[in-house]
């Protein structure tokens, strides 16, 4: 069973249709690239994911159940957790506290239990920040955890935004133009990180633009034209689609 199927999804704003009849499956432990051109409709598949939007029709499975109508907070506690093409982070908070915001969905104290600071409260914000500093340790940003988000660089807040993902312990990861304003080196880093993310089980799906990053980490690759799935495949079929090169990948390309 795959763990997230799309099943003819299909999503319009006013006269324009941004995802139509779009289907494709992520199996666990892969990691999946979403590629087309701008205007695609790539993020308003994210968004449909995620329950930022709902599908006007099509369904939404994950481990085998629905999450169409879902609010989003609670797909992130079914387990799926996403980045933003525009980094959203909370920017006069540390990065520590940025990860935190994001674990602090598998706090189980309450209203009262805060309050009143209990022993239990108490434990679980030190398990919080043991688990915020392991994953800001995991995506390299060690050493800068009281470090304000908005005083790193872009690469690193991209990695904080990952950090801060992966501290809500999710199934499946979707990255939105992770390596968007990397440099070369912070591009490897990221290339890196990716296997070591998939090689903790997890699964990913991305979208991006870099090709020679799509190639070098995706296994199978759904592109997207007008909303419309043009072809999915393994990289090599995807080098090699026509209906691909003509609508995105262009006659001259460089992976």
């Amino acid at each position: 069973m795959s763990l997230l199927s799309v099943g003819r999804l299909t999503k319009s704003f006013g006269g324009l249709t941004a995802v139509s009849n779009l289907s494709f499956d992520v199996e666990g432990g892969a990691i999946v690239g979403l590629i087309g051109p701008n205007g695609a409709g790539k993020t308003t598949v994210f968004n449909l994911i995620t329950g930022i939007y709902r599908p006007d029709q099509g369904e939404i499975q994950f481990n085998g159940s629905s999450i169409v109508g879902l609010l989003t907070h609670r797909i992130v506690m079914r387990g799926i957790a996403r980045t933003f093409q525009t980094i959203r982070l909370f920017q006069n908070l540390s990065a520590l506290e940025n990860v935190l915001a994001g674990y602090h969905c598998q706090m189980k104290t309450g209203l009262m239990g805060s309050l009143l600071h209990t022993r239990h409260q108490r434990r679980e914000e030190r398990l919080g920040i043991a688990t915020a500093l392991k994953y800001l340790g995991f995506v390299g940003l060690e050493g800068q955890a009281e470090q304000l988000a908005r005083n790193l660089s872009y690469g690193s807040q991209r990695l904080l935004e990952i950090a801060r993902a992966l501290a809500t312990a999710p199934q499946l990861l979707i990255l939105d133009e992770p390596a968007g304003g990397m440099n070369e080196q912070e591009t490897n880093r990221l290339v890196d990180l990716i296997h070591a993310i998939r090689d903790r089980g997890i699964t990913l799906l991305l979208i991006e633009h870099d090709m020679s990053l799509v190639m070098r980490v995706c296994e199978r690759i759904v592109v997207v034209e007008y909303g419309l799935k043009i072809a999915e495949g393994t990289p090599e079929e995807i080098k090699g689609d026509s209906k691909v090169i003509e609508a995105y990948l262009g006659t001259e390309h460089d992976w």
